[in-house]
């Protein structure tokens, strides 16, 4: 990549067009834990548009001042009571509009490299801003980056006010009201009269929590697209590994004695067809079926456990965050707005790990994904109420794994009036050695594209690894 020049060409307030009648919105129970993580940081990467940047500069503008009175906890700050509560105060005190240059940089620059270029990390205002900052900053900046051949619009939003469901909401929201649509298809639901909201206080220090991770550790980040075809081939193995091993087994018992078999008169020929009956009917009562994203992440687990080099004994920690708001009772609005997310660990030795096979592992992952039902969630919350606390990010013990977003995200919807995205990236909120994101694949049709942070060497055992290779599209 050329030598990387930036140019901050303006910076600016955006207002809502419309004064907020929406009053104060406490945090709830799952936005507090994320005031010590980054703001997120996400955007997309367009083709340049038909007509000058500086009609999309002033065009951008207005749509996202239109954009904001449907979503006004954007606009506003957050606010602690004499009490501890945290809220969003709907005060219209606006956002950030950053536009900046990096004439130098081309969209093949972006996607040509091996590794996500240190430039990207350029592409977003806040950096490493904490979300506790929220309280004497913006909680929405969104910044135009001009670059030789395209452009990149990047959001970064305050964690505590926002997850990734109402995240892509407004970026959606947003590239709808750009484009001219009159009214929005998806208006962001604010009620908090579910049980996320505590009568728990988060006691925090002054100024708040700092981030629970080095943010200097040397790390690598790559993208490995998954294609439909290579994910429905691993699901194929993940769902009929077990049945096809049974068989062995089965088939095995029999090998000293060919002509013997258990029911004493089958023929070879029948009793393969019945032990086939028998297997595929044990198989589908006992075990659930393995989605692709679960199949995926036990591919991912096995990978870097291995290229970790870990002792056997070591118990390896696989997290995966979920949406809660189809799983309480009664459910949460699909379009609630602020977080409705929690952190599901599955453990599992180093050896067990390895040693297992592949449906194992997603099995494991199956298991606590299936289970985390109204109980449960309302178990942590419970759990979280008896010691509030901040969301501890990081690689504690070099054997942790935290897959976050969703390739259900619509992502790629974003089309502001020239097109949709060529590609989607994030910036360097929220990354430490082990820390993947799930990106649906741009060609969509169920391929995944997984952003993968890890130490150096870690990364490069991975990349030599040949059960995770064969499933990556290009090799």
């Amino acid at each position: 990549m050329p030598s990387q020049s930036f140019t901050l060409l303006s910076k600016c307030t955006i207002f809502p067009s419309q004064q907020s009648s929406l009053g104060d919105l406490k945090l709830s129970v799952s936005d507090l834990p994320m005031l010590s993580c980054h703001y997120i940081q996400k955007g997309a990467l367009f083709t340049r548009p038909p007509f000058p940047i500086s009609q999309l500069v002033a065009h951008l503008k207005t749509s996202l001042s239109q954009t904001l009175t449907h979503f006004p906890p954007l606009a506003g700050r957050l606010t602690t009571d004499s009490e501890g509560y945290v809220y969003v105060t709907c005060n219209d005190a606006g956002v950030d509009f950053v536009h900046a240059s990096g004439s130098n940089i081309h969209v093949r620059d972006v996607l040509g490299s091996i590794d996500v270029p240190e430039a990207v990390k350029r592409f977003f205002a806040f950096d490493q801003k904490v979300s506790y900052e929220g309280h004497f900053s913006p909680i929405l900046a969104v910044q135009l980056m001009e670059l030789a051949d395209g452009v990149f619009i990047g959001c970064a939003v305050n964690h505590a006010v926002t997850d990734g469901t109402s995240f892509w909401n407004f970026f959606n929201t947003f590239a709808e009201v750009s484009r001219g649509v009159k009214r929005i298809s998806s208006t962001p639901n604010f009620s908090r009269d579910s049980v996320l909201i505590s009568s728990a206080v988060l006691k925090l220090p002054a100024g708040g929590s700092m981030v629970s991770f080095s943010v200097d550790a040397p790390l690598r980040e790559r993208i490995f697209s998954f294609s439909r075809e290579s994910i429905q081939k691993l699901k194929s193995k993940t769902n009929n590994q077990k049945w096809e091993l049974n068989i062995v087994e089965l088939m095995g018992k029999q090998s000293n004695d060919p002509l013997k078999f258990p029911d004493g008169k089958s023929t070879p020929l029948t009793w393969f067809r019945n032990a086939i009956s028998r297997e595929s009917n044990y198989s589908s009562n006992q075990t659930a079926e393995i989605s692709s994203f679960q199949s995926l992440c036990a591919l991912l687990w096995r990978a870097i456990t291995r290229a970790r080099k870990l002792p056997s004994s070591k118990t390896t920690t696989f997290r995966m965050a979920v949406n809660c708001r189809h799983r309480l009772e009664p459910r949460l609005d699909t379009l609630y707005f602020g977080n409705a997310i929690q952190s599901i660990p599955t453990y599992a030795s180093a050896g067990d790990v390895l040693a297992k096979d592949l449906r194992w592992c997603a099995e494991q992952l199956n298991k606590n994904v299936l289970s985390h039902d109204n109980n449960t969630v309302r178990k942590y919350i419970g759990d979280w109420e008896r010691d509030p606390r901040c969301f501890p990010l990081g690689n504690f013990d070099g054997a942790m794994i935290t897959m976050g977003s969703s390739p259900r995200f619509p992502m790629y919807e974003n089309d502001f009036g020239w097109g949709k995205p060529i590609a989607v990236r994030s910036g360097r909120a929220n990354k430490f050695d082990g820390k993947i994101s799930a990106f649906p694949g741009r060609n969509g049709g169920g391929s995944i594209d997984l952003e993968v942070v890890l130490a150096p060497d870690t990364m490069a055992a991975l990349e030599s690894d040949p059960e995770f290779m064969e499933y990556v599209s290009g090799y």
